[in-house]
């Protein structure tokens, strides 16, 4: 057995390495540099944690979130590993203590913010540790943040380029869970890993079912959407600070524990509330993208939408923290034409530059056009990311195929609509021309008088505003911001317009069975899963009594004691000793030392 593959089962009680993660540990250890592309739960953090173990001295691991680094540290010492971080959240005296650590060889891996290692006293304890040949490697994890056309831009991490010019010799690895072409090659240009071995995991997240549902009543729909998943972790997106407010709020008096999190609020309570989801069972975030990035919690059942995200790498970072242990997850979201119009606006009024904004529009465009896909939604996102699939069977476009229909009438009549009242109208305006509605302002306006006026009686509200909204998804119409939200028609509309191409358009097929979690297939990523009988059931529910009281005496989250898929092999094997113990996945010679008597009295 070689080392690598023994340190994996003694420190952290797993028999195999996953995918590519021996390739990328030899590698490391042989002192190679790495841009490791892995999906988030795919187990990134071994990649660099391992080598940390199998070569000399201590690892140097760059994080942007300092919030997290205690639970990352905790799990780590759980493990056994000699960790520690160091960031603006330690007093003098604490931080002083992990510095001396730290020169006196007492670490196998620290953590820091960028913003710590870039400072002059820290650059000049790295120093002294390479002139001792005591620094193992740099691990900068999260390395999409170096993109400046990225959703996750740190302008700190574009300094950590001078980790190769300080110390040519050790050996960098740059991870991320997700990056397009573009964001790949500034990573590597930015962070001089020209010479680097890239690795590339599949993208696909099978555990995960995808689901898309135009606006109707959000509200509505996201509460049957969460009854399927009483008691259950999650996070729910929002666009705007007043809107997780709200929502939070509103799911609060629907019985749902529910926090709020944005950057409006006081950095205690955010704090407060991101301690509560990661320690607590069932807690529901609310939240605007602030929240997220490197959230470590595996249990996270769904992640809705409520708005859209700014892209499809945006969407896919923001879902992926769901069901990191690989038990069935959803990600869910509800879409409409006002989303479109919002993204759009944003985008024309920022400052940045033309080439930034034109990547911009291109990457909200591939999101639109994936929310109106009627193909299989997993298949189009892997695609987005370079990944060839098939249809999955686990997304709504596959479980409930959406029927298509010769739109190319009703999308002349809608573009008609526009063209006559000027290009000067929004969509509500519009559909009350289509449908014959003598409003005051249609009539204000006289297109009541135009021959579009009535011309879309045979559809409803509803569907009228699902036409325009996958025009401007296909790009024939754009959203004109300076004439606030006006619709007007691009060069790709003239050959619909004229009747030189067909065009169709998706109707969303009648929803079957019940909503939730219920109707879902029972996905699972391959690996050890066991079927409890009802004795096994209630053993299991002991074992997480046990883990919460547990955690809760030693101050972390449940999961850094064991995850629940440790527990469930428990239940189903029912060891009678340490040794059967250590054949738990999961379970470590520290933690076997550790719980072995508790364990083995609950199992009795």
């Amino acid at each position: 057995m070689s080392p690598a593959l023994q340190t994996l089962r003694r420190v952290f009680g797993f028999d195999a390495f996953r995918g590519a993660q021996a390739e990328i540990v030899d590698h490391m250890v042989s002192g190679g540099d790495a841009l490791v592309l892995m999906p988030t739960g795919g187990g990134k953090s071994l990649c660099y944690q391992l080598p940390a173990l199998l070569r000399p001295g201590v690892a140097v691991v760059v994080s942007p979130l300092i919030a997290l680094m205690q639970d990352q540290v905790d799990a780590l010492r759980q493990a056994g590993v000699r960790a520690a971080f160091l960031n603006s959240s330690l007093d003098r005296e604490a931080a002083m203590d992990v510095e001396q650590a730290l020169r006196t060889d007492q670490l196998d891996l620290i953590y820091v913010a960028p913003e710590r290692l870039l400072t002059t006293l820290f650059l000049a304890q790295l120093d002294q540790l390479e002139r001792s040949g005591k620094l193992a490697l740099f691990a900068i994890d999260e390395a999409h943040c170096v993109s400046q056309w990225g959703h996750d831009f740190r302008p700190e991490y574009i300094q950590l380029a001078v980790l190769h010019q300080r110390w040519p010799s050790v050996p960098r690895i740059a991870l991320t869970a997700t990056a397009d072409q573009l964001t790949r090659r500034e990573i590597i240009e930015r962070l001089g890993l020209q010479t680097a071995r890239i690795f590339v995991a599949s993208f696909d997240r099978p555990n995960i079912r995808y689901s898309v549902v135009e606006r109707d009543n959000p509200r509505r729909q996201l509460l049957d959407f969460l009854s399927g998943h009483r008691g259950e972790a999650g996070i729910v997106y929002c666009l705007s600070r007043r809107k997780v407010d709200e929502t939070a709020e509103w799911l609060g008096q629907q019985g749902i524990t529910a926090l709020p999190y944005h950057a409006g609020l006081d950095q205690s309570i955010r704090q407060q509330n991101q301690q509560r989801f990661q320690r607590e069972e069932g807690v529901v975030m609310v939240a605007t993208i602030a929240f997220g990035m490197g959230i470590d919690k595996p249990d996270v059942r769904f992640v809705a939408h409520l708005d859209l995200p700014k892209s499809l790498e945006a969407y896919y970072q923001e879902t992926g923290r769901a069901g990191r242990d690989g038990e069935p997850a959803e990600a869910w979201m509800t879409y409409g034409l006002n989303d479109v119009v919002i993204h759009r606006n944003r985008i024309e009024e920022s400052v940045s530059g033309e080439e930034q904004k034109r990547v911009e529009r291109g990457k909200l465009d591939a999101l639109l056009a994936w929310c109106e896909t009627m193909q299989c939604r997993r298949r189009g996102l892997l695609s987005y990311f370079g990944e060839e699939a098939g249809a999955c069977g686990n997304c709504d476009t596959c479980i409930d195929p959406p029927e298509s229909w010769d739109g190319t009438v009703a999308a002349q009549k809608a573009m008609s609509a526009a063209l006559r009242t000027g290009q000067r109208f929004g969509v509500g305006h519009l559909i009350d021309v289509l449908r014959g509605k003598a409003t005051e302002k249609v009539r204000q306006f006289e297109h009541d008088q135009l021959p579009t006026f009535g011309a879309g009686a045979d559809l409803d509200d509803g569907r009228w505003r699902s036409v325009f909204r996958q025009l401007l998804a296909a790009g024939l119409l754009r959203a004109d911001v300076a004439a606030f939200g006006a619709l007007k028609l691009t060069d790709a509309a003239r050959p619909v317009l004229k009747g030189e191409q067909q065009l169709g358009l998706r109707r969303q097929a009648p929803r079957r069975g019940a909503k939730g979690k219920e109707s879902a297939p029972a996905t699972r990523r391959s690996g050890v899963e066991a079927v409890l009988d009802d004795a096994g059931q209630r053993l299991f529910d002991s074992l997480r009594l046990w883990r919460t009281e547990t955690a809760r005496s030693q101050g972390v989250p449940a999961y850094v004691i064991l995850h629940d898929r440790s527990l469930r092999e428990i239940a189903n094997r029912r060891p009678s000793n340490q040794a059967e113990l250590l054949e738990i996945p999961g379970i470590g010679q520290a933690k076997a030392d550790r719980y072995a008597e508790a364990l083995l009295q609950l199992v009795a």
